[in-house]
């Protein structure tokens, strides 16, 4: 088959010259011969490509449009239909892909008659969906960030992106690890560091001399011309990585503070070799899941979506045309909401904290327990239709950014869970009646937080005899739900992910071990779409690489566990590293899919809890591992997918992330240090700047049940109902994917490994309190204003959650420097209120244990 463009008295046409299949064509009654581009179709074409968040003049004028057009023009019926045919077979059970236009397409597929098209305006329809599908994004939301052409040309690896890399992952790393251990915790994520590179980079690119060497071939200047888009891209991947902070950090507050474990033997030298071991592995272990949720199509990555809107609102300003009757750049929308939130954030922050939380049912009966239970926000189950106005709340599951489908189903989970949670606790189950409702913490038999120095040895193993004579460690209501239901998440996403998506799996595996097998092949060659092409000009970086990383971040874990006296075996880390990366998976999967990350550090726990019994702290150093494998792993890839959509070179992308990933190392366990050094109460749960350590006092409860009592005392003993859990969740994929198989369309946005990812939002400092608001503005965002104004909301969508997002988080460390520290107060009704009853005192429960007596398992029943 050949096609050919040309002009005729001006105008641009199309002509096609089939093989003999095109009498069929012919047959059918379609035009095959020369036709012209009319005005009227390419308005057409330009209102089918505003659907990406552009207005029609914006896709009549652009680049990406004219390249979108001239594919069109050379698009033939015959490989029209046969695109569409194969986008059903591939997105047909996608979240992500647009309804309306799967339908569209569905349509099309049936014919002209059943479309109820005249031939024109059919054949251009199949002709541009085809087209889109072919040469650029089938979802709306990644065609309004990305171009479907590229520049290889464009400098990346600049001096000054490193410059501004390196000063801004140091001050990124070291603000982001403070507060890491607030509630909710502030952070310069990912918008903020990128509005602060911005402007530093234009005054590099009118300041800096064409100073410069060449290596290789290559000339690098330190000032090579205009600040760029892909320069910023890369400083941002490397700022990202100070973004998310460093996990081990907890860790540290955990094993070093007395009111947990309070081992002193950590220093500087175990703190590096553990900090370096966990981020470098997480990084190897992410370079090898490329093919699994980097390279397909369906791995949209919404979560990464906002940055990318952000860079090309920064470097690509828009004109002003209306959409929606909106005329406002992006630039411009930014900044506005950018200093709305900044300001508003002193109210809820300092001014009026009540609006931060906004348990109002509470304050009718401040001493009624029964509505503290279940209205309160702090020791409650949080059943309350308003919860607060402060966004730093509102935004904790990521609103607009998660698809609704995605934030839909895990608040059904989250509802459900805890109207369980309420049943059983009103029917004392496991004596949880006589504890808060939902809380982290774990007690003794007299309902006191439990003293873990009273059963320990010097060495924080286990001394059974101490133990006998105190008592059995007891945990909430809300705690079992998050165990339990942590449990099930495991198999029941593994076997999920294998029921639906084995095909997949299969062609992954098959390519990464051919991939070993052949150092020169590459990673794109599975895969055919608009990027992959596009990427497929830049050396890629072969697997190995990865594997080097990984393999020295395991030695250094190694020397860590065997230099130091952690009483953990190094076979144990192997282990719970072999398990780990085999989760990693479909985690990492359905978190490219869904936005929603599934963590695996509670299994760890568990299986460190076996393997190492009796030894807390061993249970937690085997258990970080486990948590990279998701934490860390699935925040680097996530960064990768970032570049893949970018279009930077891999290879530059490898070595940004391990520079950032070295700085970020020192970086974060400077911060800690200072944070134990200068905060007092730390981690205490009135701590006044609210510095209570929600993950540290989650950590120190699963590895006291799990670690220092064990998983056989917890099982047997305490919570039977525990090891049925992983049963329950491998069982439970069964039916859901039954019902996908016949129910197809009426399933597709039922995810029930999302729902049961919902049952374990329980159990820690955080309640329903925190995820209502986040439903209210993913419907609206997320569904009303993306369905009825995509437009709109393609375009003003991600720029609002970043403005919010950085006015936050600036405002927040303002707070914290100028008012917290001073000890600045400002006491009056609207800051007190929130705190005056019983939900604030997290000790209030259903039932009270008399004087001298105890609740539980009897004396001697228990060993």
């Amino acid at each position: 088959m050949a096609d050919y463009n040309e002009k005729r008295d001006g105008v641009l046409v199309r002509s096609n010259e089939f093989d003999s299949g095109s009498d069929d064509f012919e047959k059918k009654g379609y035009d095959l011969r020369v036709t012209a581009i009319s005005d009227d179709e390419k308005r057409r074409v330009a209102e089918r490509l505003a659907t990406a968040g552009k207005d029609v003049e914006d896709v009549l004028d652009g680049p990406a449009a004219e390249f979108i057009l001239e594919k069109l023009q050379s698009m033939t019926m015959e490989e029209s239909l046969v695109i569409l045919q194969e986008a059903i077979d591939y997105h047909d059970d996608d979240f992500n892909f647009p309804g309306d236009t799967m339908e569209k397409i569905k349509l099309l597929l049936k014919g002209q008659e059943a479309s109820q098209m005249d031939k024109e305006t059919y054949e251009l329809d199949t002709k541009l969906e085809a087209t889109l599908m072919k040469y650029h994004s089938p979802y709306p939301e990644v065609r309004a960030i990305c171009d479907p052409t590229d520049d290889p040309t464009m400098p990346v690896e600049t001096i000054r992106a490193y410059i501004l890399g390196f000063i801004w992952v140091a001050g990124g790393a070291f603000i982001n690890e403070f507060f890491s251990l607030r509630q909710p915790s502030l952070s310069l994520q990912s918008a903020v560091l990128q509005i602060l590179l911005y402007p530093c980079g234009k005054f590099l690119q009118y300041t800096l001399p064409d100073w410069g060497f060449t290596f290789r071939g290559v000339r690098h200047s330190l000032n090579p011309g205009p600040w760029n888009y892909k320069e910023q891209m890369l400083a941002t991947i490397m700022v990202n990585v100070a973004s998310g902070g460093s996990n081990f950090t907890g860790y540290i507050v955990t094993m070093k503070l007395d009111m947990f474990f309070g081992q002193k033997w950590v220093n500087f030298g175990f703190m590096f070799l553990m900090n370096f071991s966990t981020q470098f592995f997480g990084f190897g272990l992410a370079g090898l899941l490329r093919r699994w949720c980097i390279y397909p199509v369906k791995a949209v990555w919404p979560t990464v979506l906002p940055t990318l809107a952000l860079n090309r609102a920064l470097l690509m300003p828009e004109d002003k045309r209306p959409i929606h009757g909106w005329t406002i750049s992006k630039y411009k929308f930014f900044f506005i909401v950018f200093g709305a939130s900044f300001l508003y954030f002193f109210v809820p922050s300092f001014l009026f904290q009540a609006l931060s939380v906004f348990n109002w049912m509470t304050w009718i009966a401040p001493k009624n327990t029964v509505l503290a239970i279940v209205t309160g926000s702090y020791l409650g189950l949080g059943f309350n239709p308003l919860t607060t106005f402060d966004w730093s709340v509102m935004s904790y599951s990521a609103p607009l950014i998660a698809p609704f489908f995605s934030t839909v189903n895990r608040f059904i989970g989250t509802v459900i869970g805890g109207l369980m949670i309420l049943g059983m606790y009103w029917q004392n189950y496991k004596w949880t009646g006589y504890l808060p409702i939902n809380t982290s913490t774990v007690y003794d038999n007299t309902a006191k937080v439990y003293n873990l120095t009273r059963v320990v040895k010097p060495d924080s193993t286990l001394d059974e005899a101490k133990y006998k004579l105190y008592s059995p460690p007891y945990i909430s209501m809300g705690n079992l739900m998050y165990t339990g239901s942590g449990f099930a998440i495991y198999t029941l996403a593994f076997a999920y992910m294998l029921l639906n998506d084995w095909k997949i799996l299969g062609e992954a595996f098959h390519g990464f071990w051919k991939g070993l097998r052949s150092r020169k092949s590459s990673n794109y060659e599975f895969y055919k779409d608009p990027m992959s092409r596009m990427m497929s000009v830049y050396p890629e970086v072969p697997d190995w690489w990865f594997i080097v990383i990984f393999l020295v971040s395991v030695a250094f874990g190694i020397v860590a566990f065997t230099v130091y006296p952690t009483n953990a075996p190094v076979w144990g880390m192997i282990v719970i590293i072999l398990i780990s990366t085999v989760l990693m998976v479909p985690s990492a999967l359905i978190y490219s899919v869904t936005g929603y990350q599934l963590f695996t550090s509670s299994l760890s726990t568990l299986l460190a809890g076996y393997m190492v019994p009796n030894n807390g702290v061993a249970n937690m150093l085997c258990r970080v591992y486990g948590y990279n494998t998701d934490e860390q792993a699935e925040g680097f890839i996530s960064d990768q997918k970032m570049a893949h959509y970018a279009k930077l070179p891999p290879r530059a992308v490898f070595r940004a992330q391990c520079i950032a990933t070295l700085i970020q190392t020192f970086v974060t366990i400077g911060a800690i240090q200072f944070l134990m050094n200068s905060v007092s109460d730390l981690c205490s749960p009135t701590q006044a700047s609210k510095f209570i350590c929600s993950f540290p006092r989650s950590l120190y409860s699963a590895s006291l049940l799990f670690g220092v009592v064990g998983p056989v005392r917890t099982f047997n003993q305490l919570y039977p109902i525990l090891k049925y859990s992983f049963l329950i969740g491998a069982v439970g994929a069964l039916p859901f994917y039954v019902l996908r198989r016949f129910f197809p369309r009426q399933m597709k946005y039922v995810h029930p490994v999302l729902i049961m990812t919902g049952f374990s939002r329980w159990g820690t400092t955080y309640n329903l309190s925190y995820y209502t608001p986040g439903m209210y503005l993913s419907f609206f965002f997320m569904y009303y204003i993306r369905r009825r104004y995509l437009s709109w909301w393609t375009k003003y969508n991600f720029i609002l959650t970043s403005g919010l997002s950085a006015g936050v988080a600036f405002s927040g460390i303002l707070i914290f420097c100028a008012l917290t520290l001073p000890k600045a107060t400002l006491r009056w009704w609207g800051n007190t209120v929130q705190m005056s009853g019983v939900d604030y005192g997290r000790a209030a429960a259903l039932y009270t244990v008399p004087k001298g007596t105890t609740f539980g398992l009897p004396a001697g029943s228990f060993e």
